[in-house]
């Protein structure tokens, strides 16, 4: 039986009516969350470190900006707008110690409530809303009227209107436009991790670069192995992204299509799969999730040290010349560009 899809008139904004909503943190998902909701009606203020940048920036925007501790103080429902390995410190210092019965966290993803890097009183709501894509779309989407589709959860429900606050946060940020499907913590967490070890970031680009390297390693011209293996695969994504596996078969020649057909399981194989199912038990087991928190509190040196490789990896000097030629191409900057989460 198909999942049930919540929308507009699944949801009431009235929840939130003479409710004070904080976010915390005005990074990626923190200001879209925050900006859709200012204008959908509802009252928000944001609560920040003492000397983060991006409290002139959500000041700019229209919103009052207080200490962390003091947003907690004066909100009902509290989203935690804040990187996984930040968020059980800030939640030490400076959540939990203000937090009273009766009010609701808000998170955008299971990770530190499933693995018990953040442990919730039994005296307060906890819900998820969990946009499927970036802060900038969810914002994007909701100034031209349309929603990013998003889930939702409930983990903890003491008032008993868990779901319908986290119906109504989804409503304020445009999701119910488009469809909301509940969930719950852990079957968010543990997909969204591994979709992106396996499939979407480490399976997608371990595949890109060693395509890469095979053809270079063959012979060929580096150019050409740029273009086949990284540049195309945008078109194909997009296919698929649009109409589906079969839908993107349509759309290729014949010799693509048996080529994939037939190639492509001997790529993606048994031992790949007995490999993701592997991956699959490391997240469940709370065996990846220590592995992060150690990495992060040894100050990140294995975790840096694999960025500054992959940098150096030679189809990142061809696909920066290559883009190069491409002026119809949005160019960006990255790293110069990337928001503040605090």
């Amino acid at each position: 039986m198909p999942a049930k899809v919540y929308t507009d008139k699944d949801a009431d904004l009235g929840v939130f009516n003479k409710k004070t909503l904080a976010i915390i943190g005005y990074g990626s998902q923190g200001h879209a969350h925050a900006l859709n909701l200012k204008e959908s009606g509802c009252k928000v203020i944001i609560g920040l470190y003492a000397a983060s940048k991006s409290r002139k920036v959500a000041e700019d925007h229209g919103l009052k900006v207080y200490d962390t501790a003091e947003a907690v103080k004066r909100a009902d429902v509290i989203m935690i707008a804040l990187p996984d390995m930040v968020q059980a410190d800030v939640y030490k210092k400076d959540i939990a110690p203000n937090l009273k019965k009766g009010q609701c966290l808000v998170f955008s993803h299971g990770l530190a409530v499933h693995f018990d890097l953040i442990k919730v009183p039994a005296d307060v709501d906890v819900v998820m809303v969990a946009p499927k894509g970036p802060g900038h779309m969810v914002r994007r989407l909701y100034v031209e009227g349309k929603g990013m589709p998003a889930l939702i959860a409930v983990h903890q429900n003491k008032s008993r209107q868990g779901k319908k606050i986290s119906l109504a946060w989804a409503k304020g940020i445009g999701s119910t436009r488009a469809g909301v499907l509940q969930t719950t913590f852990k079957e968010e967490c543990e997909t969204d991790l591994f979709g992106e070890q396996a499939v979407l970031c480490g399976g997608a680009s371990a595949l890109v670069q060693a395509g890469f390297e095979t053809l270079v390693e063959a012979g060929y011209q580096p150019e050409m192995a740029y273009f086949e293996c990284l540049h195309e695969l945008k078109l194909i994504c997009d296919l698929m992204y649009e109409s589906g596996i079969a839908g993107m078969r349509f759309s290729i020649s014949e010799t693509a299509k048996f080529g994939d057909i037939t190639r492509g399981p001997r790529i993606i194989n048994k031992d790949t799969k007995k490999e993701m199912k592997k991956i699959l038990k490391e997240i469940q087991s709370g065996k990846f999730t220590r592995e992060w928190v150690k990495e992060h509190k040894g100050g990140l040196k294995k975790y840096n040290k694999l960025l500054k490789e992959g940098e150096k990896h030679q189809i990142e000097k061809t696909g920066a010349r290559l883009r190069s030629m491409m002026p119809w191409m949005t160019k960006k900057n990255i790293k110069g560009s990337q928001a503040s989460y605090a």
